[in-house]
């Protein structure tokens, strides 16, 4: 683990005056965006769309990296420059989403856990290798009366130190994202205990599996 490339890396990601842009929509969600505008979702459009944004004059004076989907990680711009190349070009950092979306928790239909470790070790080499530079792994937690449980927490804390874990050992700063979802009927002060409770969680896995805290960004809800 190169723990000052990846300090650099961070730092740069959190720049003063700069964000991180989320370009890393899934193909159902960025169909539904595209409908709303009456255009058909098609890897030559969805690339049209990203490439102009990528190529906008002036965009690294705000955006500090991008988090890509696996499609747009591998495409190249009209011109025949990889996408990966656009951004560095810009002075934008790339980034990956490496999970695969939520399914139901085992045992707990009413919890939901990330998927995407099978195989990810060899994932991030690969991303590395295509121009990688940090990554993003979304855990979901949602408020009712019976959850989150124990038992759902600690599953999606695990996922995420473990995706943390294996992105530093590739060199890639890991966005860690474990997102409280407010949507419900219940109060402020629940929502602030169960992301207390979650945060508590995330941190303690992290730490019991050894990710350098200086080289990961968190992103709480």
């Amino acid at each position: 683990m190169d723990k000052q490339r990846l300090v650099q890396t961070a730092q740069a990601l959190v720049a003063d005056k700069k964000g991180i842009l989320a370009a890393d929509e899934s193909g159902v969600t960025i169909k539904r965006r595209f409908d709303s505008i009456n255009v058909e979702s098609t890897e030559k459009t969805r690339l049209d769309y990203r490439e102009m944004l990528f190529r906008t004059a002036g965009v690294s004076d705000f955006i500090s990296g991008v988090i890509l989907f696996d499609e747009t990680i591998r495409q190249e711009g009209a011109d025949g420059t990889p996408l990966v190349k656009v951004l560095t070009g810009q002075g934008m950092i790339p980034g990956i989403k490496v999970d695969k979306g939520t399914i139901p928790l085992p045992s707990a239909p009413d919890e939901l856990v990330t998927e995407g470790l099978d195989g990810l070790r060899d994932r991030l080499n690969e991303y590395v290798e295509l121009g990688a530079g940090f990554t993003k792994w979304r855990a979901v937690i949602n408020i009712a009366d019976d959850t989150p449980t124990p038992y759902g927490l600690n599953a999606n804390a695990h996922s995420l130190a473990r995706f943390a874990a294996l992105s530093q050992e590739a060199g890639l700063v890991p966005i860690v994202e474990p997102e409280v979802l407010r949507d419900g009927g219940h109060s402020i002060e629940r929502c602030f205990e169960v992301t207390e409770e979650t945060l508590r969680e995330v941190l303690d896995q992290l730490a019991r599996q050894k990710v350098f805290l200086v080289g990961m960004l968190l992103e709480p809800s």
